[in-house]
């Protein structure tokens, strides 16, 4: 067994795989690590970036995203300190570019591997990320089955295409952006709780719903189709 994980780790393909394991560990390893600010105090951030202030959201937050950090809370922490508006404006932005990270990532250390290496249901698995649509891609990405990050690299080791993958990511993203970027505004604000702040994330749940109601229905139909008797 030695001989063959050695074997393995041979080929260039396992190397760079073997890379984005550890990337991915040490990332979650030091998740424990990260400060827990104020909530309180997030507001004055805001005024101390400046005109930076746009740029820094946006790369920072994909920052924490690809470093596997929850998109909960980078949302919530943005709207505290930009507010609900442009904090979530600057959390989609965010969550764009961390996809893009993420996959590029995921892409360049690992699919080769995966490629070279997967048979069965995990090729005919790999096969239906390849074709996925844009629907296809929101519907996984509202799925409670791993982090926003983690999802990220997953996808790129994937045949998955670029332009479907980026678009159904930020369609998944926006509902749940605009609620929690309220929320966290709220929280910042206490005098100016309401109870509307909570909507748009209803609506993130709704619209999950929604879609993983579609998701199933299209699957049945594809079983019912592959069971009728060839003419």
């Amino acid at each position: 067994m030695i001989r063959a994980a050695r074997r393995l780790l041979g080929q260039p393909s396992a190397r760079r795989f073997a890379l984005l394991l550890l990337l991915l560990a040490g990332f979650a390893a030091l998740l424990p690590a990260l400060p827990r600010p104020d909530p309180a105090r997030l507001p004055e951030l805001a005024d101390s970036l400046g005109g930076l202030a746009p740029v820094v959201a946006v790369v920072g937050g994909a920052l924490l995203l690809v470093a596997l950090v929850p998109r909960t809370f980078v949302t919530l922490a943005s709207g505290a300190i930009f507010g609900p508006v442009e904090g979530a404006a600057y959390a989609l932005g965010a969550a764009l570019l961390a996809a893009a990270i993420g996959f590029a990532v995921g892409r360049a250390l690992g699919r080769e591997f995966v490629a070279e290496h997967v048979r069965g249901r995990l090729a005919r698995l790999d096969g239906w990320f390849a074709r996925q649509s844009v629907f296809g891609v929101a519907t996984v990405r509202l799925l409670p089955i791993a982090g926003f990050g983690l999802v990220s690299y997953g996808y790129g080791t994937t045949g998955a295409r670029v332009a479907p993958y980026l678009a159904g990511s930020v369609i998944a993203s926006a509902p749940t952006a605009i609620g929690y970027a309220a929320l966290g505004a709220a929280a910042a604000s206490p005098g100016h709780v309401n109870w509307y702040a909570a909507a748009p994330a209803g609506l993130g749940l709704l619209a999950s719903a929604v879609l993983i109601h579609r998701w199933w229905r299209a699957g049945r139909r594809n079983r019912v189709e592959r069971r009728k008797p060839a003419r």
